[in-house]
């Protein structure tokens, strides 16, 4: 799974442990039986929604596990994104490409400008959009 499936992981497992509700905790492998993937990879996504205080974690007893560090109409998918989206949604080339001709010196400046104004909106989007409601919508179509 490449980095930009995290965002979409992290949602996953954030529904997932919404499902739950938030007085119960859920394990990382409950967790990964529903992604269908393996627990220390939902760990990891599950260390960086930690991190930024999405999710508490109880260790060491018998109900260890993870709940929301809040309610999920609190959490907004831009929460989300910045809890585990490291790169921007549009990177630029991986070597600098060559200034000597008109194009390579002048491609990056101009798509920068394109690239910011759609991360702009992606983000505002995301900012309109809680876990709750998304939560609630999944419900509908696992309904369906």
């Amino acid at each position: 799974m490449g980095a930009n499936s995290h965002f979409t992981i992290a949602l996953h497992i954030l529904s997932r442990i919404r499902y739950e509700h938030s007085t119960s905790y859920i394990t990382s492998q409950t967790i990964a039986r529903s992604v269908n993937t393996h627990a220390v990879f939902i760990r990891r996504i599950l260390g960086a929604l930690h991190k930024a205080e999405l999710v508490d974690v109880r260790r060491g007893s018998v109900q260890s596990g993870w709940k929301l560090a809040r309610a999920a109409g609190e959490i907004t998918l831009l929460d989300v994104y910045d809890a585990v989206q490291a790169e921007p949604l549009q990177g630029m080339h991986h070597s600098e490409p060559n200034l000597n001709c008109p194009i390579g010196r002048g491609i990056q400046p101009a798509l920068q400008a394109y690239y910011d104004a759609a991360e702009a909106a992606f983000r505002n989007e995301l900012a309109k959009t809680s876990l709750e409601m998304v939560f609630q919508d999944t419900m509908s179509f696992a309904a369906e």
